[in-house]
């Protein structure tokens, strides 16, 4: 990796980007910190699979460069183990193989792109910046607010007056194919075919229990609910005003 003359800082400290480096070669893992450290990023390490998996729950970076080859977990598994549990930070995947089949393997875990070394540092730069760039309109983009709440699709999160609400994923899935069609009936097999898929079995008593435990997270009172009301013998409609 060549690094380039010092380039003035594009991204302002009040606005810093934090980049999850992973990378157990010591001499590329300075030069990738150092480089994105002068152009203003905040920027965390990891040596190895299973502490790049750690770091990437705990502090929640906004993007991750992630080699393939490491020890412990490498970063398909990391990359996988990422998208299995709902985490959809940017992924760059760092790798000397150039085997298309690799490139591959990787995008259909869930990486968002891919950089084969030796690469420049240039051109690294301006990835990030895209997915970053990519990821802030969707944040815009995707946001559905009802109430006090407020849904951040991306990051599949609910939130309460800034407060993160806790959701199962079939919860958040639920709470999606509500606000999205709002002022509607909703039947139980409708929401079965689409929250958990028509090739899943079922039962209509599974929807119930799941609205029971959304509505413990969202009405002041449960047995009289504001948002999620009950149609007898047919089944839902979400009520936003």
């Amino acid at each position: 990796m060549k690094m380039p003359s010092p380039p003035h800082p594009n991204v302002p400290a009040e606005k810093a980007a934090l980049v999850l480096i992973v990378e157990d070669d010591p001499t590329i893992l300075r030069g990738l910190k150092d480089s994105f450290s002068y152009e203003g990023y905040e920027t965390r390490t990891a040596v190895d699979g299973h502490l790049a998996l750690s770091l990437a729950q705990d502090i929640a970076p906004d993007i991750i460069l992630l080699d393939i080859m490491l020890p412990g977990m490498n970063g398909f598994e990391i990359c996988k183990a990422l998208r299995d549990r709902q985490v959809n930070i940017p992924i760059i995947m760092l790798t000397a193989k150039s085997q298309e089949e690799d490139i591959i393997l990787g995008l259909n875990l869930g990486a968002d792109d891919y950089v084969t070394k030796p690469f420049r540092i240039q051109e690294l730069h301006a990835r990030v910046r895209r997915l970053l760039d990519r990821q802030e309109r969707h944040r815009d983009e995707q946001t559905i607010r009802f109430g006090p709440y407020e849904i951040e699709l991306a990051n599949r999160v609910l939130r309460r007056n800034d407060q993160v609400i806790d959701l199962q994923p079939k919860e958040f899935d639920l709470l999606l194919f509500f606000v999205r069609h709002p002022e509607r009936a909703i039947t139980r097999e409708q929401i079965l075919d689409h929250v958990w898929g028509e090739d899943v079995f079922v039962a209509d008593r599974s929807v119930d229990r799941c609205v029971t435990n959304l509505r413990k997270k969202l009405e002041a009172d449960p047995r009289r609910p504001r948002w999620i009301k009950t149609l007898h013998r047919v089944g839902y409609r979400f009520e936003p005003r």
